[in-house]
């Protein structure tokens, strides 16, 4: 019987590998974008950046260095050159698939950084399992720019999987809405009308502006801002204010809001501040066809009623007034409970000579139907 060589018994040694199985190799050179590791084959295994990671921004160099161990997947024993072609990459996604699979099966909540935002929605990646989140559960709102999200770690649940098709699909959506009914659920235990809240300004509209009160929104209706005129929301908030807001009215899971505080209401002090018989100052806040409006200050306007501008007839108060201007005049009437005033320019103006004292006192006087007018402004407003 021959003597075997020391080449054979070398390679007798040697275990035998095939395509598919997972060994353990040591690093025994490291490139930017290659890794070599003796496998206890007779050749060396070669591990390429693009079998390492689908990141091709990748240093293998700052990820492995010389003497570390490493779990492989046997890609080809022959590359055609004698070398043996490793896999890292697959290797891991078999055992992300398998995970999840897990997660699918269990319902879990998986969390993990955007790694590509897409036209149609957000691609992450779990232990190199590439998982689509749709932009219709990206969210329980529509939200057309994902922009946001990149980079940003999320958590979704699998809805769908697929591996034959190599289709996994993720819901953030339902845990979005979940997080929310449990927070609307605590705000409504925790807020009761009159209570003053914190909240930030969501949405902007032409009749109000929506405020997140942390789990539901609140609706701070126009009239509500001020006690004052506020010409357009738009023109006194913005979105991503802060405010604090009085809860107004809880109806069902709506709430109004409002900026109006009782301790800054201009009508607290009005009785004494606009008696009858003051003489006060104030600006046009508008006109119409029966009157002018004058402000006195924010929140606190008055009736200046086409009769009582001047002594001479007039046939509309823009003949002689306008929007903006300064007016001094008396005040003829106040009713605090309906919060009406009426003014008169003609009862600051000395009388004429020829005038009676009769006439000087009905100068005074003037009865006006406020409701009335408003009315009438509104209809010619429409």
């Amino acid at each position: 019987m021959s003597e075997l060589t020391f080449e054979q018994m070398l390679e007798d040694s040697l275990k035998t590998i095939h395509a598919g199985e997972v060994v353990t190799g040591t690093v025994i050179d490291v490139k930017p974008d290659e890794i070599i590791l003796n496998i206890g084959y007779k050749s060396d295994g070669i591990l390429s950046k693009s079998e390492y990671t689908n990141d091709s921004s990748v240093d293998l160099s700052t990820v492995a260095k010389v003497g570390d161990t490493m779990e492989v997947k046997i890609l080809k024993v022959n590359d055609g050159e004698g070398q043996v072609l490793l896999t890292y990459k697959r290797l891991a996604a078999d055992r992300g698939n398998k995970r999840i699979e897990e997660a699918y099966n269990n319902h879990e909540v998986l969390t993990a950084p955007v790694a590509q935002v897409l036209d149609g929605g957000l691609s992450v990646i779990i232990e190199e399992v590439r998982i689509f989140i749709p932009a219709s559960l990206v969210s329980d709102t529509y939200e057309k720019d994902l922009s946001k999200y990149a980079g940003q770690e999320i958590e979704f649940v699998i809805s769908e999987y697929n591996p034959k098709r190599r289709r996994y699909i993720g819901d953030r959506r339902q845990l979005v809405a979940a997080k929310k009914a449990e927070l609307q659920k605590e705000l409504f235990e925790r807020i009761h009308e009159g209570d003053i809240v914190e909240g930030v300004v969501k949405n902007v509209t032409d009749f109000g502006a929506f405020v997140d009160l942390g789990g539901a929104d609140g609706l701070l209706h126009i009239s509500e801002m001020s006690w004052g005129r506020v010409e357009h929301p738009k023109k006194v908030f913005k979105v991503g204010d802060n405010l604090k807001v009085l809860i107004k009215e809880i109806n069902g899971n709506k709430i109004a809001l409002s900026l109006k505080f009782d301790d800054a209401n201009p009508w607290k002090d009005a009785a004494s501040k606009y008696a009858v018989g003051s003489i006060v100052t104030g600006k046009v806040a508008r006109m119409t066809g029966f009157g002018a409006f004058v402000e006195l200050e924010p929140g606190v306007d008055a009736l200046l009623h086409v009769s009582q501008i001047a002594k001479e007839h007039i046939e509309k108060p823009s003949d002689i007034l306008s929007v903006g201007q300064e007016v001094t005049a008396k005040v003829v009437d106040f009713n605090e409970e309906d919060r009406k005033i009426s003014l008169s320019i003609k009862a600051t103006l000395a009388p004429e000579p020829s005038e009676t004292k009769e006439e000087e006192s009905d100068a005074d006087v003037v009865s006006v139907d406020i409701d009335a007018v408003i009315a009438a402004e509104s209809e010619e407003e429409e």
